[in-house]
Parts: structure tokens; sequence; C-alpha cells
């Protein structure tokens, strides 16, 4: 069984790897838009899940993920292939690919937080025009007793 931080060092040297061959080597207009984001090795170094995103090709465009995944299974030999002969160990870990969903996630929390933030900013402006229901202070009475 492998340490955690030779495992986290050669993550992040395929997570290199990866992104250098997929911009330069392989030749898939379909990746064009692929960016690898991070890179999991399972604890025997025998598997690793290389995690991406897509973008589109212009603000208003939706990235094509589903072509994404088509070219990224593919070119996942060549791509072993490329990581085993510039990693240099005895057994080449397999690639699996997954989407990585953490910018929607962070994109939709970033707007609710703003929502949030917006009805905060209403409730005080609320707040500073508003009068109590009853008195001022309710428990203020202005009957005094002498201490006899």
């Amino acid at each position: 069984m492998a340490d955690n931080a030779r495992a986290a060092r050669m993550a992040k040297r395929i997570q290199t790897i990866v992104a250098s061959a997929i911009e330069g080597e392989i030749k898939d207009r379909r990746l064009e838009f692929v960016t690898v984001t991070d890179v999991t090795m399972t604890g025997d170094l025998h598997d690793a899940t290389v995690f991406y995103t897509v973008r589109g090709a212009t603000i208003e465009d939706a990235p094509d993920t589903d072509a994404a995944a088509e070219a990224l299974h593919r070119a996942r030999g060549q791509l072993r292939k490329i990581v085993g002969e510039q990693l240099g160990v005895r057994f080449t870990p397999t690639l699996t690919f997954r989407l990585d969903t953490v910018p929607e996630a962070s994109a939709h929390m970033e707007a609710l937080l703003e929502r949030a933030r917006a009805r905060d900013e209403e409730l005080a402006r609320l707040k500073e025009s508003a009068t109590p229901a009853g008195a001022a202070n309710p428990y203020k009475t202005d009957v005094t007793e002498e201490v006899q």
C-alpha cells in the first residue's frame, strides 16, 4: 500500500500530463474547451479518476458535455499511454474521466447567497422606518413606590 503523499504527488503529475496532452497531443476538436480540474488516486495507485469541466465556446453557448465525454472515452487509451511514458512507474494507472460539477454547484450557491444578501438589505431598510406596535418599552412603569 502506498502512502498518501506519494498518491497525491502522482495525482498532481497525472493532472499536468493529461492537461498538456489534451491541449497539445490529442487532435479532437471536442476537447477544445475541456479543462482538467483535479485527479484522485486510489491507495494502491492502480486507478486514477480525472475530473474535468467543459466551458462553452461563447458566454451564451451551453457546453457540450456529452461530446466531450465521448471524446475523452475514445482518447482514454492514448492518454494512458502518454501518462505511462511520462510517469515512469512500473504500473500505469487506469484513467477514468468524470465531469466535475463543483463549478455549477458553486455558481448556484453564489446565486443563493446573493438572494439572501438582497433580502437582508431589504429587511434592514424596512427596520429603519419601523415603529413598535405598542409602547416603546412595554415593561417600563411610571408608578414609583416609596420604600418604607
